[in-house]
C-alpha cells in the first residue's frame, strides 16, 4: 500500500475513534446534566407546589353545596382535596408539562392523579392506586417513592396528612438527549467530511516532495549524479532532500575525480613504462654499444625508479583513503618534527643554493596529536614542493593561534596561479614542474586524518605559501 493511502487510511480510523469516543461521552454527559436539571427542577417545583398548597389548604373552606368530594372524610381529608384541585389549577403552567403530580395520604393510598395538559397518558406510564401492587404492564408506586425505578425521575414532598410526589419519565429526556446528540452527529459528520478532504490535500501536499525525492534518489541508484535536482520541501524532508542532493554532488564530484585519476595513472605510468621498453628492446637488439648502451642502462634505472616511486605513492593514498587502522595517534612536539624536515630537506637546499628560515613564533614547546611517521611525510611533501619553485629561501614558522598550531611552509618563487589553485590538492595535480602530482594529495590526505586542515594561496609580497593547521595536544 502506497504512504499516501496508509496515512489516509490511519487518519480516518483515528478520526472515526476519536469521533466515536466523543459521541459516547457526549452522550453520557448530556443525559447525566438533564437528569440533574430534571430532578433540581422537580425539587424546586415540588417545594413551591406544596408551599402553596400548604397555605391553600389552610385557608380553604369546605366545598360548595352540590360539588363532588368523594375523598372527604374530615379536616385531613378536606386538605388532600383542597390540595387535589390546586394542583389541577396549576398543571397549567407550561413549566409542569410532562410532569405527573400524585397526591397520596399518610398511609400511602393515592388520592389523585393529575396528567399535565398537552400529554396524553401512554407518554407516562400508569400507576396503580394502591401502594406495593404491581400487575403486567405497570409500576409500583413503592419502588418510585423508593427511587429503585430508573425509568421515573421523582420528587416527593410533604403536605398536611399526605405526600406531593412528582414524577416525570426518563425516556422524554432520552429523547430530548437524542435529538440533540442527532445533530451534534450530523455537525460532526460534516466536520470529519471537511477534515476528510482537508488531510487528502495536505497529505497529497506532505507526500509530493517524497514521491520526487524518491524519483531523484532513483538516479542516484542508476549513477545520474549529475541529474539529481534539489527538491525543495520545508522541515525534516527539505533536510533529507538538501542531504540528498549534496550527496548526489559529492558522489558526481568523486565520480569524476576517479575517472580522472585512473586516466592521469595511466598515462603516468604509461611514460616511465615506454622509457623502459624503448631501451630495452634497444639494448636487446644491439641498437645502443658503448656510452649509449651505459646511458640507456641510466635511463632504465632511472625510470624504474620513478615507476616504484609512483606506484608507492598511489599505493599509500589508497591506504590513506580506506584503512582505519593505519594511523597511530600520538603527542608530537612540532619543533622536533619541523627541525628532522629541514635535516632531510637539507641536501636538495644546497643543491640548489637556497637558505630556510624556521621559527616558532616564541613558544618552542608546541604539540599536537598526529601520526608522527605520516605527518613528516607531509611536511616533506610539503617543503619539497616550496623548495622546488623557490628562488633564494623557504621560510617554515610554527605559531600557536586561538588555541591552534599553525606551521606554515611559504617560498619566494612565482606563487601558485590562479587557475590552479583550487585543485591545488587533487590528484596528479601539478605545475609546470612538478613531478607525480600526488605529494600534495597525500599531503592532504595526511594532515585531514589526523585532525587538522591544510591551505595553499599566494602571499602579497610575492611565492606561494601552504598552512596546515590542528587542535593543539594538552
Amino acid at each position: 500500500m502506497k504512504l499516501v493511502h496508509q496515512i489516509n487510511l490511519a487518519f480516518a480510523v483515528s478520526l472515526i475513534l476519536v469521533l466515536s469516543v466523543t459521541g459516547a461521552v457526549i452522550h453520557y454527559v448530556l443525559l447525566d446534566h438533564f437528569i440533574g436539571t430534571q430532578r433540581e427542577g422537580l425539587k424546586t417545583m415540588g417545594a413551591a407546589m406544596s408551599a402553596t398548597l400548604v397555605q391553600q389548604a389552610t385557608t380553604a373552606s369546605p366545598p360548595a353545596v352540590g360539588m363532588e368530594a368523594p375523598h372527604i372524610a374530615g379536616t385531613a381529608a378536606f386538605a388532600l382535596e383542597a390540595s387535589v384541585f390546586a394542583i389541577e389549577a396549576s398543571a397549567i403552567n407550561p413549566a409542569y408539562i410532562g410532569v405527573q403530580a400524585i397526591v397520596a395520604d399518610s398511609e400511602g393510598n393515592i388520592v389523585r392523579e393529575v396528567l399535565p395538559p398537552f400529554v396524553s397518558a401512554a407518554e407516562i406510564s400508569p400507576v396503580m392506586e394502591m401502594k406495593g401492587t404491581e400487575a403486567s404492564g405497570t409500576v409500583s408506586l413503592q419502588k418510585i417513592w423508593d427511587g429503585t425505578d430508573s425509568r421515573f425521575i421523582t420528587e416527593v414532598s410533604p403536605l398536611p396528612s399526605g405526600s406531593l410526589t412528582l414524577i416525570t419519565p426518563v425516556s422524554r429526556i432520552e429523547a430530548i438527549e437524542r435529538a440533540l446528540l442527532g445533530r451534534l452527529l450530523i455537525i460532526f459528520a460534516v466536520g470529519a467530511g471537511l477534515m476528510t478532504l482537508l488531510s487528502l490535500l495536505l497529505t497529497r501536499k506532505l507526500i509530493r516532495p517524497l514521491v520526487r525525492l524518491k524519483e531523484e534518489l532513483q538516479k542516484v541508484r542508476g549513477r545520474h549524479f549529475s541529474q539529481v535536482r534539489l527538491v525543495k520541501a520545508g522541515g525534516e524532508i527539505g533536510s533529507v532532500a538538501k542531504t540528498v542532493y549534496e550527496m548526489a554532488g559529492e558522489l558526481d564530484r568523486f565520480n569524476r575525480v576517479q575517472k580522472q585519476f585512473f586516466q592521469n595513472a595511466s598515462h603516468e605510468l604509461k611514460t616511465p613504462l615506454m622509457s623502459i621498453a624503448g631501451y630495452a628492446e634497444g639494448i636487446r637488439d644491439g641498437v645502443f654499444e658503448g656510452d649509449g648502451l651505459r646511458q640507456g642502462l641510466a635511463i632504465i634505472i632511472k625510470e624504474c625508479g620513478r615507476l616504484k616511486k609512483l606506484v608507492m605513492e598511489m599505493t599509500l593514498l589508497a591506504k590513506l583513503d580506506s584503512e582505519e587502522d593505519i594511523f597511530q595517534s600520538a603527542p608530537v612536539c612540532v619543533k622536533e618534527l619541523l627541525t628532522e624536515t629541514v635535516e632531510r630537506m637539507n641536501p636538495l637546499l644546497v643543491s640548489r643554493g637556497l637558505t630556510v628560515q624556521l621559527s616558532y613564533g616564541g613558544d618552542q614547546s608546541l604539540l599536537v596529536q598526529a601520526d608522527r611517521d605520516k605527518l613528516l611525510q607531509a611536511l616533506l611533501n610539503i617543503a619539497s614542493n616550496a623548495i622546488r619553485y623557490a628562488r633564494s629561501s623557504v621560510g617554515i614558522r610554527a605559531e600557536l593561534v586561538e588555541g591552534r598550531v599553525e606551521v606554515s611552509v611559504s617560498d619566494d618563487g612565482k606563487g601558485i596561479p590562479e587557475e590552479l589553485l583550487p585543485y591545488l590538492f587533487h590528484r596528479f595535480v601539478k605545475g609546470k614542474d612538478g613531478e607525480s602530482g600526488l605529494g600534495l594529495a597525500i599531503s592532504r590526505a595526511i594532515v585531514e586524518r589526523c585532525g587538522g586542515l591544510i591551505f595553499a594561496g599566494n602571499r602579497e609580497e610575492g611565492g606561494a605559501e601552504v598552512r596546515i593547521g590542528f587542535p593543539a595536544a594538552v
